[in-house]
Order: C-alpha cells, then sequence, then structure tokens
C-alpha cells in the first residue's frame, strides 16, 4: 500500500505526468508532508488559499510561501525555483532568433518574464531589418505602480546593436491592461523620437497576469 504523499508518484509513473492534477505535481515537489498532514494535503491546502491559480503560485515569495503550513524555507525555495524553470522553459523560443511578425510573438517572448513581477519594470525587443530579434533587454525597474524610462538609454542600445526596430513592454504589477496617461505620453514621445531617429517603434506592450495589451493592434502608434 502506497502512503498518500506517494500515490502521486505512483500514479506519475503508472500514467504520464500529464495525468496528474496540479496539487498531485506539487506534492511530487514538495516530498514529504508532516505529522499531520501528507504532501498532497498541503499541496491541495496551498491551492484552495490561492484560488487553485497556478499564476497567484508563481508570484508568492518565500515569505508567502512560508507562511503556508508545512511549507519550510527548504521546500519554498525549491517551488520557486521549479517555477521559474517553468518560465524559463516558456521564453527558451528566443534562443532561435524567431522572426516577430505580431504582438503574440513578441508577448510569447517576453510575457512569462513579467507577467509575475510584484514591481513594475520596462524592457524593449529588438529587432534587425528581416524583423528577427536582436535582443531583449530590461531598460529600468521601478516600484508597484511605475518606472522611469529613458529615451536615451533606448535608442542607444539600439543604435549599438544595429537595431531597425523596437517592441516597447512593460508589465503592471495590478494585472489590469488597460494604458494609463502616463503610458501613452510615454509611448507618444518615443514614437515620435524613433521616426527622427529612422527606427521606429513598432508596438508597445502591456504585460498583466494572463493577458497583453498592445499599441499597435489598437492603432494607438500614431
Amino acid at each position: 500500500m502506497w502512503a498518500e504523499e506517494d500515490r502521486p508518484r505512483e500514479k506519475l509513473i503508472r500514467l504520464g505526468s500529464h495525468n496528474l492534477s496540479d496539487a498531485e505535481l506539487i506534492a511530487i515537489i514538495l516530498k514529504t508532508g508532516t505529522i499531520k498532514f501528507s504532501a498532497l494535503d498541503i499541496a491541495r491546502n496551498i491551492l484552495n488559499e490561492l484560488d487553485q491559480d497556478l499564476n497567484k503560485l508563481a508570484k508568492c515569495t518565500l515569505e508567502n510561501l512560508t507562511s503556508f503550513s508545512g511549507i519550510g524555507p527548504s521546500k519554498a525555495i525549491t517551488l520557486m525555483a521549479t517555477m521559474e524553470i517553468g518560465k524559463r522553459r516558456q521564453i527558451s523560443v528566443i534562443k532561435s532568433k524567431p522572426k516577430i511578425q505580431s504582438s503574440k510573438e513578441a508577448y510569447d517572448i517576453i510575457g512569462p518574464t513579467l507577467q509575475d513581477l510584484a514591481i513594475e519594470e520596462f524592457w524593449i525587443i529588438l529587432l534587425n531589418s528581416a524583423g528577427k530579434l536582436i535582443s531583449r533587454e530590461c531598460i529600468s525597474r521601478g516600484g508597484i505602480n511605475s518606472t522611469v524610462v529613458d529615451s536615451r538609454i533606448i535608442f542607444k542600445r539600439a543604435i549599438a546593436q544595429g537595431a531597425t526596430s523596437i517592441i516597447l513592454i512593460h508589465n503592471h504589477p495590478s494585472g489590469k491592461i488597460n494604458p494609463s496617461q502616463q503610458d501613452i505620453a510615454l509611448t507618444k514621445n518615443l514614437v515620435s523620437a524613433g521616426k527622427i531617429l529612422g527606427i521606429p517603434i513598432s508596438d508597445h506592450l502591456i504585460i498583466g497576469n494572463k493577458d497583453y495589451y498592445s499599441f499597435c493592434d489598437e492603432g494607438r502608434l500614431n
């Protein structure tokens, strides 16, 4: 007879990882439970507290995770590392230097990096004349509601790497994707500067929890 905390492992062996529930997969990561609760009990409790939302789990800090019963620093660190590996897998496509032809393709490259952050960050994606990725770079990090963006830094990096167009990206830690007046004003200024320098801004994405807003798709890059 398998102990309850071992049953997810036995199920994975028999049926494969894709047949396990989120709680069962987390239980395997936790490995062991406590005297009172199995690893599966602890996993279920975590998911219940987080509304069954793995995106909320990915945002948890060490302090957040250790506040759950049965989760010490070691288990919390293991969970955080596992969630980070999952995000990095999603963005591993950038190694192939893909051609970016839509807001969705740009989002796929940067979204997993920004959607779980508790602070606002501003990034750029630099593209060559064929529309292929040159690099993606963080320009600034700020607070919960804003970050300072220096247009000189953006275009200096674009010129240094021979970029012929730029995609702007920043996240909203609140999860809301509608642009603020500050976002709109910044976009207009950078679009104008790009026209003067001959390095156009091809889009500006705002990243939320599970979605994004595209200035290009909404026709707001004029």
